[in-house]
């Protein structure tokens, strides 16, 4: 379990917790740029244009974050605000990953540069190879085309007939697979691999 590394590496689990923190509030804060961009107020109007971990996570998700190194975010919008609610759902939808991608590579830049004039020593790689590992993961999970996840809102646009998928206990189904599948950890694997590549 997670909290194990509480005990065995606490310097590791702190870094863990921290990051996914920041980066889902963020990933959710991204979301809820977008939707202001298109028109929608909702998360204006909800309070979620904030960086309080606990408005865009909650207790329960920090919690299960804690103990399990798993967590999820909300951002509530309302589709049928947006100028043009395709599009603004798709847009919506994928703020969320790119803004993964974005802290990734900054990241991945900083690692970079670090080693390009030398300045390895005065900062933790090490950290740094975290955010961009977990956001680069956070980025691929949330783009699996399975409600709820954000991928799902961006497929079931370009392909409506996937709309009824969320409608349905096939969709939860599904989602409820791929959380004990184990497939959390070959994402990881594939976002250290993408990590290795970018830095020189």
């Amino acid at each position: 379990m997670f909290l194990e590394y509480l005990f065995k590496d606490p310097v590791f689990y702190i870094r863990v917790v921290a990051v996914l923190i920041i980066s889902i509030s963020l990933h959710e804060l991204g979301q809820g740029i977008a939707a202001l961009s298109q028109g929608a107020d909702t998360p204006v109007v909800k309070g979620h244009m904030t960086m309080n971990p606990l408005v865009h996570m909650g207790i329960h998700s920090i919690f299960f974050l804690l103990f399990a190194g798993m967590a999820w975010g909300q951002m509530p919008v309302n589709p049928s605000k947006f100028r043009n609610p395709k599009w603004g759902n798709i847009l919506v939808s994928a703020a969320g990953p790119l803004t993964n991608i974005a802290l990734g590579m900054l990241a991945v830049v900083v690692i970079n540069l670090a080693y390009y004039f030398a300045f390895d020593n005065i900062i933790s790689i090490q950290f740094f190879k975290i955010i961009a590992i977990f956001n680069f993961a956070l980025c691929l999970f949330n783009l699996i085309p399975i409600p709820p996840l954000d991928g799902y809102h961006v497929a079931s646009e370009i392909v409506p007939e996937m709309k009824a998928l969320g409608r349905s206990q096939i969709g939860l189904a599904l989602f409820m697979i791929l959380f004990i599948s184990g497939i959390g950890g070959k994402l990881f694997e594939l976002a250290a691999f993408v990590v290795n590549l970018l830095i020189f």
